[in-house]
């Protein structure tokens, strides 16, 4: 990771905004979608243990995030995943995980380390003893990453309502695996 980014807790409810707009330029987000996204990242930031890291430059900019929680299997992203976690008989991976939610770095940042850092910041400090999060379902640079620290593909082809990719659902043991450890 450069030296001109600092990792640390993010005050993600007043910092929305700012954090949005590296979702939307990171993700190709429109504007109605960023709407949107903002009240589901405010409503989950009420949730029990929701957390969330920022990568700031020197003057304060924030150039990526990322956030989540313990998993909760009422919460509206495991009701979705649950049947097809259920059909792969892994289904237990939504008890007892700590779920990342949204990490996401700028463009012009990106493949720095900033968010491999920013994960492994975020689960060292978890107490569940595994990670759950969602990927488009593709091979992409972020699907790269999360196998690299361990994350293993759980359920495949995901459908999200109103979204227009189906999605991975992706596992791993915690602590996540570093650089040259096998």
């Amino acid at each position: 990771m450069t030296d001109d980014v600092a990792i640390g807790p993010l005050d993600l409810a007043a910092r929305v905004d700012e954090a949005l707009r590296v979702q939307a330029l990171a993700f190709g987000l429109g504007d109605d979608e960023v709407a949107v996204r903002r009240q589901i990242v405010l409503r989950h930031l009420t949730y029990p243990g929701a957390r969330a890291l920022g990568a700031t430059t020197p003057d304060g900019r924030l150039v990526g995030f990322v956030y989540g929680m313990p998993n909760d299997r009422a919460h509206w992203w495991s009701t979705v995943v649950e049947p097809y976690l259920r059909a792969a008989g892994l289904d237990d991976w939504l008890d007892d995980s700590f779920v990342i939610t949204e990490l996401h770095v700028r463009p012009g940042y990106q493949n720095r380390g900033i968010g491999r850092a920013l994960i492994t910041t975020m689960t060292d400090t978890a107490a569940e003893p595994r990670s759950i999060l969602s990927a488009i379902d593709v091979e992409s640079p972020a699907r790269a990453l999360y196998r690299s620290l361990g994350y293993a593909d759980l359920a495949c082809r995901v459908v999200f309502p109103s979204a227009p990719k189906p999605y991975a659902v992706m596992g791993a043991p915690l602590p996540l695996r570093r650089p040259g450890a096998r």
